[in-house]
C-alpha cells in the first residue's frame, strides 16, 4: 500500500510558476512509476506527466510540454512538478499517483492516488 500526498498548490497570475510535490509513504517508492494528472471543472482527469522508475525517463502531454517539468527524488520519496509559464487553462485540481514499472499516459496504469492539490491561475 502506498500513501500519497501532494502539496504546492495555490493561486498565481498567468505567466508564473510554481512547483508540486508528492510524497509518498513506504519504502518502495522507487519500485513506483510515478505520474501527475488534472482534472478541470466539468472535464476528465486527464495525463499531464510521467516519469520512469529511476527518473531517466520522463513524458509530457503537448499542452505542457517546455512548459512544466517532471522529477522525482527516490531518497525522499518525493517527485515534483515544475510548472511555468502558468495559463488559465492549467487551472485544475492536480493529483499524483503510483504506478507499475512504466510510466504510462492513462489512469488505469496507476493503482495509487493522492487526494489532489488545488492550481488556480487568473489572466
Amino acid at each position: 500500500q502506498v500513501q500519497l500526498v501532494e502539496s504546492g498548490g495555490g493561486s498565481v497570475q498567468a505567466g508564473g510558476s510554481l512547483r508540486l510535490s508528492c510524497t509518498a509513504s513506504g519504502r518502495t517508492f522507487s519500485r513506483y512509476a510515478m505520474g501527475w494528472f488534472r482534472q478541470a471543472t466539468g472535464k476528465e482527469r486527464e495525463f499531464v506527466s510521467a516519469i520512469s522508475l529511476t527518473g531517466g525517463s520522463t513524458y509530457y502531454a503537448d499542452s505542457v510540454k517546455g512548459r512544466f517539468t517532471i522529477s522525482r527524488d527516490n531518497a525522499k520519496n518525493t517527485v515534483y512538478l515544475q510548472m511555468n509559464s502558468l495559463q488559465p487553462e492549467d487551472t485544475a485540481v492536480y493529483y499524483c499517483a503510483a504506478g507499475g514499472m512504466l510510466a504510462g499516459r492513462t489512469r488505469s496504469e496507476y493503482n495509487y492516488w493522492g487526494q489532489g492539490t488545488q492550481v488556480t491561475v487568473s489572466s
